[in-house]
């Protein structure tokens, strides 16, 4: 079983990223700011929210052994905050001010790897609070980043697909393709592990992307053999894009996040689902697990973040999907319409949807004639119920599934009269003009400047928006 023991819903806009340490749980926001919480009693410490950024904070690491959280921006910088105080202890400027995506610490927090929008990574001296060295990836820019348990060597994933590692040094250690469309996250498992291929201590890693897939990767370094890498398993539990990924301390354990809106904890070892958790009702954009704590963490663009304990030992088994109706009623499985069925006291037609197969997109096409005729429900009165309960459930699914791209950007809100920018993006014509207005010419996504002030309606997305409407 899961328990949610409580909803984070402090943040204004979505949520980008959360973070555990031993004391705290981060997290951060297109709202610019970073809030810190007690773990506690998952209330906000004293000195929260942390304000230093004027754009998106994309990422938020906190260190493994000192009191130091980092985060980054749109805005091209990375700042260290104190965790005693939650003042700047540092604000480290990406080269160029690109925009920068992704944080990560060491596991000595002598060094904090920034990757940003113009594909350079660099090292900082923490202790030092200065430049190391930095370089380039091969094609796209980074996105991901993880360090390798045993030492100062780390891997980034960037949005060409690639797994690159670097030491130190900043050389260029591996660089393979490892999915297709971009890399979205990666995340090492902090116990070693011994496999039989390399006859050597080993750690796991988990990567994800845009394909659709979760990788199980066999990580192996040493200055005698070099790195190495070996794809163990594939997972295609999502059915979108996965977003963000998270593995145990002791690697047996693995969480995604999607744009399906979906969390899956899989069995590492197997990649078997232990259990899948519906409760966001927007894209899963972040999860992190506790270091040494049965907890899990994961945000959403619905600006919630939802703290989860893991029962320790238990077979986390499908058992209920709690709060189906937050998505699309055509995504259901056989088992959800089945959860559903209970729910709603419908418990004596359970047998027959069960023979006959039924799942969320058979479930919307039902009719009188099928239910009587394919299905041998013959009471009226039972086929009208039934009949009843599906409209209602496509009602309050239709209302909250908006796709993301009727949202503007800079309002959150549905698009009535969308526009394309010079920076490829599509606002509210209000929104961004207000926005150029104010904020002189910069791209409210890249925080770059705008080529040109030119806006051009966007006929082919108000089309599908206002079928889109049509249909609700």
């Amino acid at each position: 079983m899961m328990e949610l023991l409580c909803t984070l819903a402090d943040h204004a806009n979505d949520i980008n990223s959360c973070a555990f340490s031993d004391s705290y749980l981060a997290t951060s926001s297109l709202d610019k700011t970073i809030r810190v919480y007690s773990l506690k009693d998952f209330k906000e410490v004293h000195f929260s929210p942390l304000i230093g950024h004027t754009y998106t904070v994309h990422c938020c690491c906190l260190s493994y052994d000192k009191p130091i959280l980092a985060s980054c921006s749109t805005d091209g910088k990375t700042i260290l905050w104190d965790m005693h105080n939650g003042q700047i202890m540092a604000t480290f400027e990406q080269p160029n001010g690109n925009p920068v995506r992704v944080c990560k610490f060491s596991p000595s927090s002598i060094y904090l790897a920034s990757g940003a929008a113009d594909g350079s990574v660099v090292l900082w001296n923490v202790p030092l609070l200065k430049f190391h060295r930095s370089s380039t990836v091969k094609d796209g820019y980074p996105v991901a980043c993880a360090f390798y348990p045993g030492g100062n060597v780390f891997v980034t994933g960037s949005s060409s697909g690639d797994l690159t590692a670097w030491d130190e040094n900043m050389r260029c250690l591996y660089t393979d393709k490892a999915h297709d469309l971009g890399v979205t996250c990666c995340d090492f498992s902090s116990q070693p592990i011994t496999d039989e291929q390399y006859g050597t201590e080993c750690f796991q890693m988990a990567s994800c992307g845009q394909d659709n897939e979760i990788r199980l990767w066999i990580v192996s370094f040493s200055d005698a053999q070099g790195f190495e890498m070996m794809c163990k398993l594939t997972l295609s539990g999502h059915s979108a894009p996965v977003l963000c990924c998270a593995l145990s301390k002791d690697g047996s354990i693995l969480v995604s996040g999607s744009v399906d809106k979906s969390v899956i904890i899989y069995k590492a070892k197997t990649g078997s689902i232990l259990h899948t958790l519906t409760r966001h009702t927007r894209y899963v954009t972040a999860c992190a697990l506790a270091p040494n704590l049965p907890l899990l963490a994961t945000g959403s663009m619905d600006k919630t973040v939802n703290i989860w304990r893991l029962e320790q030992g238990s077979n986390l088994q499908i058992d209920a999907v709690e709060n189906k109706t937050e998505t699309p009623i055509v995504s259901w499985s056989e088992e959800d319409v089945l959860v559903w069925l209970s729910r709603e006291g419908l418990t004596e037609v359970e047998h027959i949807f069960k023979r006959n197969n039924i799942d969320g997109k058979e479930l919307v096409n039902l009719t009188k004639e099928i239910l009587q005729r394919d299905l041998n429900i013959e009471s009226l009165g039972l086929r009208n119920k039934i009949l009843r309960k599906i409209e209602d459930v496509k009602k309050k699914t239709a209302s909250t599934n908006i796709p993301d791209e009727f949202l503007c950007p800079i309002t959150r809100e549905i698009m009535m009269d969308p526009v394309i920018a010079s920076d490829g993006y599509s606002y509210e014509r209000k929104a961004i003009e207000n926005w150029i207005s104010t904020q002189k010419r910069t791209s409210p996504m890249t925080n770059l400047p705008l080529s040109t002030l030119l806006l051009t309606p966007n006929r082919t997305l108000k089309m599908a928006l206002n079928r889109w409407l049509e249909a609700q």
